[in-house]
């Protein structure tokens, strides 16, 4: 038998081998891709969108965002409360939010009867320049549909589901993309984009290799979106509290606490610190500080403009502040009590848990919040190439399909290949519980697919 010939004989098996893993990825990708392609449609739209919301506001919204500059000294925040409690009677001011530069306006938040109004005020004036329903605010509802918090608390858990699948996503999109046997200086579906659109292989060429330069990216994005899940973002902020590396918990030790979580009472309070629960003030016959001399007391211990500032509510309430600032190490968490003015608690950045910190940068880099313009067009350019593989994925689907049917990649006829290419998916889905049992689910319905289509054939 001639040596070539033998070769070939030999090299058969490994072939058939490797076609038949390719194959079975190729199903698993195509189930991930399922999930993720409508969700992700809409999380890179909105996500493109909420980068660019300082400017979307200040373009479309200029009277309610922007504020002539002027050296006018401002009026001080009790009198813009009063002001805006004027606008909303009968409401109840809830927060303060400092305006974070010269052009910049001071926002007071009401609440009446459950809902939350948004007044706009001019800082140096004290006019009003609009007033929102909070759920209403335009980036508000562009924010809460990204999370899908816009539809409940159960369909935001289905953003953790999608958050693991594009993990699964992107692993078996980077295997399907590895160069196999090609040659060149730029192969075919992996550099370069081969054809015209006329053509399938274009569109796949265009999804691989657009694949390619963003993996990485929405790997990151997946994974910096996970930690405000419901699930898996929970469990990992009870660890690493309890580890000592999120919460600084010390720092509540000595002080008396409510059943309040700073999140409740403030947006900006981050991922680190909004379950850390609200100080409590000691009761004292002494009248309380007022708002003016609080927000003075944050000026001088050096808080960051643009703080927002929660009002006390009843006679234990503390003045509660919270920065969030684009440079990510002066953020800042200062509670006042309402009758001394005394700091309960006072937290920067540099005292966070070093998991907490690292979630904090991570959000930061995701929002575009980090690094100024480079860092917002980097993240655009990651949402549109999510927005891309969409549309590349579903056309290829459109021009592949067999009439009448879903078109689904078929398994290979290798069980033993098929397992474990299936354990492989499930144990990245232990590390995602919501992503684990829509998995699961998915091998379920799969299985429950192929036994009618036997008893069909039959």
């Amino acid at each position: 038998m001639p040596p070539s010939l033998t070769g070939e004989i030999l090299a058969a098996p490994a072939r058939l081998s490797r076609e038949a893993v390719y194959r079975a990825v190729w199903r698993w990708h195509f189930y991930a891709g399922l999930v993720c392609l409508p969700f992700l449609i809409l999380l890179s739209t909105t996500g493109a969108l909420y980068l660019f919301k300082d400017e979307i506001n200040a373009a479309l919204f200029t009277r309610r965002f922007v504020v002539p500059a002027s050296a006018e000294a401002p009026l001080g925040p009790d009198r813009l409360v009063y002001v805006a409690s004027q606008a909303v009677p009968d409401a109840t001011p809830l927060t303060y939010l400092d305006p974070a530069g010269p052009t910049a306006p001071a926002v007071v938040t009401l609440a009446k009867d459950g809902v939350k109004t948004l007044v706009t005020l001019d800082p140096r004036t004290g006019d009003i320049l609009g007033r929102v329903a909070a759920d209403g605010e335009v980036m508000a509802v562009i924010r809460r549909l990204h999370s899908l918090s816009y539809f409940g608390r159960i369909a935001n858990g289905i953003v953790e589901v999608v958050a693991g699948f594009l993990i699964v996503l992107v692993i078996t999109g980077t295997y399907l993309w590895w160069p196999r046997g090609q040659s060149g200086g730029q192969p075919g579906g992996v550099v370069s984009v081969r054809g015209t659109p006329r053509r399938r292989v274009w569109w796949r060429d265009l999804h691989a290799v657009t694949g390619f330069v963003a993996g990485g990216g929405l790997l990151f994005l997946a994974l910096t979106g996970l930690p405000w899940s419901i699930v898996w973002g929970q469990q990992l902020r009870a660890l690493s509290n309890a580890a000592g590396l999120g919460q600084p918990s010390a720092l509540w030790a000595r002080v008396p606490v409510s059943t309040v979580p700073m999140g409740a009472a403030l947006t900006t309070a981050g991922w680190a610190l909004e379950e850390a629960p609200v100080p409590l003030s000691r009761a004292a016959p002494t009248a309380p500080i007022g708002l003016d001399r609080a927000a003075a007391i944050l000026g001088e211990r050096g808080m960051p403009a643009g703080y927002e500032l929660a009002l006390p509510v009843g006679e234990t309430g503390v003045y509660a502040a919270a920065a969030y600032p684009r440079d990510v190490t002066r953020q800042r968490m200062i509670s006042l009590d309402q009758y001394t003015g005394q700091a309960l608690v006072d937290v920067r950045f540099s005292e966070i848990g070093i998991v907490g910190r690292a979630i904090q940068w991570g959000i930061g880099l995701h929002k575009g919040e980090v690094f100024g313009r480079l860092n917002q067009f980097l993240m655009l350019a990651i949402c549109l190439a999510g927005l891309l593989l969409s549309v590349t994925a579903g056309v290829m689907w459109w021009k592949r399909r067999p009439s009448g049917s879903l078109g689904i990649p078929p398994w290979p006829r290798a069980p033993g290949i098929v397992a474990g290419v299936t354990l492989l998916v499930v144990g990245l889905g232990v590390l995602f519980p919501l992503t684990g049992a829509a998995i699961l689910g998915m091998i379920l319905l799969d299985g429950a697919g192929r036994a009618l289509a036997g008893r069909i054939a039959a």
